[in-house]
Parts: C-alpha cells; sequence; structure tokens
C-alpha cells in the first residue's frame, strides 16, 4: 500500500468518526462547561436573508440554532450551579441571537403555510364558481 491510498484511507476514516453523534459533549464549547473568554459571533439571521432559504435549509438552520441555543443553556446552568452568574456568564448576547433567528425561522415557515393556504383556496375558488348552475350568466340576459 502507497502513502496516497493509506492516507486516503485515514482521511476517510476521520470523516466517519467525525460524522458520529458525540453526545454530552455536544453541550460544551471546547470541551469546557464554562469558557474563559468568549470568541466573537456574528449576528442573527434576517428574515430576508432566510426567506431566500429552502425547507430543508431552513430545517438544518432550526437544528444548528437548538444546538447553539442547549449549549448555552448548560453554560447558563453551570454557571448557576458555580456561583458565577452574575460576574462571569456574558452569553446574553449570543443566547437572544440564537432565539431571535429561531422566532424569523418560524415567522417565515408560517408565511409560507398561509401563502400556500391562500393558494389552494384561490385555486379552489374559480372552479366553483364556474360548476354553480344557480349564478346567472351574463349571454342569458341578452
Amino acid at each position: 500500500m502507497n502513502f496516497l491510498q493509506r492516507s486516503f484511507i485515514c482521511a476517510s476514516r476521520f470523516r466517519q468518526r467525525a460524522a458520529l453523534p458525540r453526545g454530552l459533549e455536544e453541550f460544551f464549547e471546547k470541551g469546557v462547561s464554562l469558557p474563559k473568554e468568549q470568541e466573537p459571533t456574528g449576528r442573527a439571521w434576517r428574515a430576508s436573508e432566510l426567506r431566500n432559504k429552502s425547507f430543508d435549509d431552513l430545517h438544518k438552520l432550526w437544528y444548528v440554532l437548538l444546538k447553539e441555543r442547549n449549549l448555552l443553556s448548560t453554560q447558563i446552568e453551570e454557571a448557576k450551579r458555580s456561583r458565577l452568574y452574575n460576574t462571569a456568564f456574558t452569553n446574553k448576547g449570543r443566547m437572544l441571537k440564537c432565539k431571535k433567528s429561531m422566532a424569523r425561522i418560524k415567522t417565515i415557515l408560517t408565511e409560507r403555510y398561509l401563502a400556500q393556504q391562500a393558494a389552494l383556496e384561490e385555486s379552489k375558488t374559480p372552479e366553483a364558481t364556474e360548476s354553480n348552475p344557480s349564478t346567472p350568466s351574463t349571454e342569458s340576459k341578452v
């Protein structure tokens, strides 16, 4: 077996291990219950950005945000347990961004659902008026 074949096998094994669920490790950032320093985070998702996403993308994003919210909730509880909540824990901004993004995803999905229902109602309405013989037609009056 040459070097390239061995490196390809090692890389494929790494990908397989990375795809496995990690269990409780996912509730801790970098394996630490309370990180010493905060990493800079981005902003919450805008509704206009989310409207361009497919249903599958929104579904995946929802679970990424849910994992982030669970991680932050774990940090909050750990800080309360250690009695460091008022002094050390300052990830309230990240929690707010997660909640805003999740609320916006719900709003976008509700908008799509209501638009679908309106389209279904609109498509049923013209068929009902054409097949209803009790409505007078304009040709019979002439």
